[in-house]
């Protein structure tokens, strides 16, 4: 049934065609790799000759032929792709003997006698095995994907009646293709969570050893029993020790040739000569000037490496010179070989703190000390660390003695025992030294100020230290010895990595941020050869210096995490599955996804930008759409790209459209209530877009303020009013309330301006020459013509209004300046504006008329009667008197 060729009858006349489910099967094999590329389609004998599957059903009788077809020549039969069951075979191979390796090492497991080492090579061993079926699972994808494709193709099997023979034939082959893809993919994901729950179990194991030796109690110190277990085995060891000192002379007299002897003495030349010489050295290699009292950061911390490095390396090299010539010379035995090693990593332990004290501290140059801590702080932190580290080597050296003459339990308890409460002596003495002692005088009353500087070390350093002095302090003494080494050694290793990660993180902050930041030549050959602003340089260097920031304490991390049973296999392993994806609750999350996800946005939000940028400055420019019609097109624009980006990079992270729906819906609520205003503006920004009241370029009116639209967004738009300032006005506010929109139809305006006349001047001829300077303005359109309204006859003046229009609103200012000069000066010049003098003014008092009223009717009783004032003179004499 796999290769059968199966001959239909169409219309148009017998076709034969494949249906070749396992060619998904070579395409997968294919892109696992796991043989050479597929040769060519070889041309094989017809379908007839070759046998179906064992199992398979047998295929569809053809067809005859329809009557005058041709009929398909002879020997000729479709291509077929013979290797196919082959790669399929390697495929399940290669998962069969991942699953045997598999089952070996959960036997092994199964055993209680293993040792780390032995866990270690079972955990290296299945993370290979793990890896590379995973890879084979990832590779399936594709291959299954297409062969599910491929069975859609053919639809939904018919509820009702039968499909064809060929159909039914090309569906059961489909079906089949999958099964076989699926079933693979499953047993290799199978494999997968074996390999992981195995991995699991040996970090479980490793950890319980780790905890199980670290908590082991011996006999305590204190107690008299193992003194007396001590003094029992003390002659045998000694013993041991002058059979060990009885080898070393034998092999000196064995192997102690001339060449020998020679080496051996060259390498304690060279070894003290470093040593004392790099006292003398690093002073000069440091070039600390003491008579600089303010150098720079750069210098100071330059002068630190100096010395550490001048300090810490000839030390290295000659205890390595002298361990090298006892190892090559064979004249001591192997069993003490460990010992001199002991005795020379810790000269050079005791060397390197020495330097590290000197440069970081730096107390007999202040000035030159980049820690931030005083004087008398750097001293005796210089004491303490020196001398903690001496006991160290010192008891170290002891107990690789011990293991070399294989003492007794009882005397490695006891030397260990003694050097950590010995340590712990050290350590509480140089803690209580750092204590104020000295009572502050309360000067008056009040808060307490502090009147003095601390020595240097903070509260909570004090605090930590006294907390290790009294654990370890208990722990040695209560029989818990390896608990309380174990706690020396690391607080002497996290010490020295804390003190390496400030020196590291000051170095990067200095050397790598002010590089930038600081007119140097660096910074300077930046801008100058790409274009970077200082601000650009400024932010680069912020996100250099916290990226340096973040490796330097992750590195830090992992080697402080290192001796508690946490090494880097299983803190990569860790790292690899947070990134490449991990189950929470039955929903995959995966950081490089996300990373990728959002390095999709970028891009996407990058290329809309761009568009815009040529919409607006390219190709919107060179057609005759308004300013208004081209932002929104841009805009609109803008918001496309953004959600196609968005849309983007949630099918990259699987987010299909259905969980979108799924979590807008649980998030309803919360947009209605607590998001009701942004979405009431989003949808005005919307309606503003489409319907356009308002464009850019508008000259609008909002309330007091009046301004020219600049810019509409989805939220709010941008008003620059004539004070050149900006309003943000909300989109709902310009939807929902009054808005004057001077230019809504076109740019044309009209401009009003009053005029006051003499009310003893022609009115007819007043109209007249405010009319002829307004028609004499360039900016005043001719229709409709400007004219003159003839508001009020007041007293002593006449008021007119004149109307005008001009060509765009824009200009209106600057058109009812130009008027006001002009008609001023055709009045004035005319008399129908009398010119004032420095003492001339005129008064108008309102709200006189009843007292005018009163002051008639007296005159009234003193004027006669028949006694009448003609009307010209008595308007002639107001008008003088208006006038004077």
């Amino acid at each position: 049934m796999l290769f059968s060729p199966v001959r239909v009858v169409t219309p148009h006349g017998p076709r034969r065609f494949h249906a070749t489910p396992l060619a998904f099967l070579a395409a997968a094999a294919a892109a696992l790799c796991l043989a050479s590329p597929l040769p060519a389609r070889a041309q094989t004998a017809p379908a007839t000759q070759a046998p179906p599957a064992t199992g398979a059903p047998a295929p569809a009788k053809a067809a005859p032929p329809a009557p005058g077809t041709a009929k398909p020549a002879e020997g000729k039969a479709p291509a077929l792709q013979a290797d196919v069951p082959e790669q399929f075979k390697i495929v399940r191979g290669k998962l069969e003997e991942a699953k045997t390796e598999l089952d070996k090492h959960e036997k092994e497991l199964g055993h209680a006698d293993l040792s780390a080492a032995d866990l270690t090579g079972i955990r290296d061993s299945v993370t290979v095995v793990t890896d590379n079926v995973r890879d084979i699972v990832s590779r399936l994808d594709a291959p299954l994907a297409a062969a599910r494709e491929r069975l859609s193709q053919l639809g939904p099997k018919p509820k009702e009646g039968e499909e064809s023979p060929d159909v039914a034939q090309q569906r059961a082959e489909r079906e089949a293709a999958v099964n076989r893809i699926d079933e693979t993919q499953r047993l290799a994901r199978s494999l997968v969570v074996q390999g992981d729950q195995l991995i699991d179990r040996v970090s479980n194991r490793r950890r319980a050893s780790f905890a199980r030796d670290l908590f082991h109690r011996t006999q305590p110190l204190i107690s008299p029993g193992l003194w007396a277990k001590v003094m029992a085995d003390f002659p045998r060891d000694m013993r041991s020790l002058q059979s060990a000192v009885t080898d070393i002379g034998v092999l000196f007299s064995r192997n102690g040739s001339l060449g020998n002897l020679l080496l051996l003495g060259l390498a304690f030349g060279v070894s003290v000569a470093l040593y004392f010489g790099r006292r003398n050295i690093a002073p000069r290699a440091a070039r600390r000037d003491e008579g600089k009292t303010d150098p720079s950061r750069r210098a100071t911390l330059l002068g630190a490496w100096r010395v550490i490095l001048v300090g810490t390396v000839p030390a290295v090299a000659g205890s390595y010179a002298v361990f090298y010539a006892l190892d090559e010379t064979n004249l001591l035995p192997s069993r003490l070989l460990p010992v001199a090693g002991a005795i020379l990593l810790g000269l050079a332990v005791i060397a390197a703190v020495e330097a590290l004290c000197d440069g970081l501290l730096s107390p007999d140059k202040p000035a030159w000390r980049p820690a931030p801590v005083s004087d008398s702080a750097a001293t005796r932190v210089k004491l303490l660390a020196v001398g903690i580290a001496t006991i160290v080597t010192v008891v170290k050296s002891v107990e690789a003695l011990n293991s070399g003459i294989s003492a007794a339990l009882p005397i490695s308890i006891a030397t260990r025992g003694i050097g950590a409460v010995a340590t712990v002596l050290i350590l509480a003495i140089g803690l209580h030294r750092f204590a104020d002692t000295e009572q502050e005088e309360e000067a008056c009353f009040g808060p307490y100020v502090p009147t003095k500087t601390t020595t240097g070390i903070g509260g909570p350093a004090r605090l930590v230290g006294w907390v290790a002095v009294v654990i370890i302090g208990f722990a040695a003494l209560g029989g818990y010895v390896a608990l309380a080494t174990f706690l020396i050694d690391q607080l002497i290793w996290v010490v020295a990595v804390l003190v390496l990660l400030y020196l590291l993180v000051q170095s990067v902050d200095t050397f790598l941020g002010r590089a930038l930041t600081d007119e140097s030549r660096l910074a300077t050959a930046l801008q100058a050869n790409t274009g970077l602003r200082k601000r650009s340089l400024n932010q680069i260097s912020v996100l250099a210096t916290g990226a340096a920031r973040v490796v330097l304490i992750l590195i830090a991390a992992l080697l402080i995490l290192a001796p508690w049973g946490l090494d880097s296999t299983d803190i990569f392993a860790s790292m690899r599955s947070a990134f490449f994806g991990f189950q929470v609750g039955g929903v995959t999350i995966s950081l490089s996804s996300i990373v990728l996800g959002i390095g999709v946005l970028v891009i996407g939000v990058i290329v809309t930008r761009a568009i815009q940028r040529w919409l607006d400055q390219t190709y919107l420019p060179a057609t005759d759409l308004d300013a208004g019609l081209r932002n929104s097109i841009s805009t609109v624009a803008g918001y496309v790209g953004f959600l196609l980006s968005l849309a983007l990079a949630f099918s990259y992270l699987g987010l299909s459209l259905e969980k979108i729906t799924i979590v807008a819906g649980a998030l309803s609520v919360g947009i209605g209530f607590g998001l009701q205003s942004i979405v009431n503006n989003f949808v005005s920004g919307l309606l503003l877009l489409w319907e356009r009241p308002i464009r850019v370029g508008d000259q609008v009116v909002i309330g007091d303020s009046e301004g020219i639209v600049k810019r509409i967004s989805v939220r709010s738009t941008e008003i620059q009013t004539f004070d050149r300032s900006a309003v943000i006005v909300p989109n709902s506010n310009l939807i929902s309330g009054i808005v004057k929109n001077r230019v809504r139809g076109d740019r044309t305006g009209r401009l009003s301006l009053t005029v006051s006349v003499l009310r003893n001047q022609d009115p007819v001829r007043a109209a007249e020459m405010i009319t002829a300077c307004a028609e004499a303005h360039p900016d005043v359109v001719r229709e409709p013509a400007p004219r003159v309204v003839f508001r009020k006859i007041g007293d002593p003046f006449l008021e007119f209004e004149l109307l005008a229009w001009i060509s765009d609103v824009s200009l209106g200012l600057k058109v009812q300046t130009d008027l006001n000069f002009a008609v001023f000066k055709t009045l004035s010049g005319e008399g129908f504006i009398p010119p004032l003098g420095p003492g001339s003014s005129i008064v108008t008092v309102q709200g006189l008329d009843g007292m005018q009223s009163a002051i008639g009717e007296i005159a009234k009783t003193f004027v006669r009667p028949t006694q009448e004032v003609p009307e010209e003179v008595s308007r002639r004499d107001r008008v003088r008197s208006a006038g004077v």
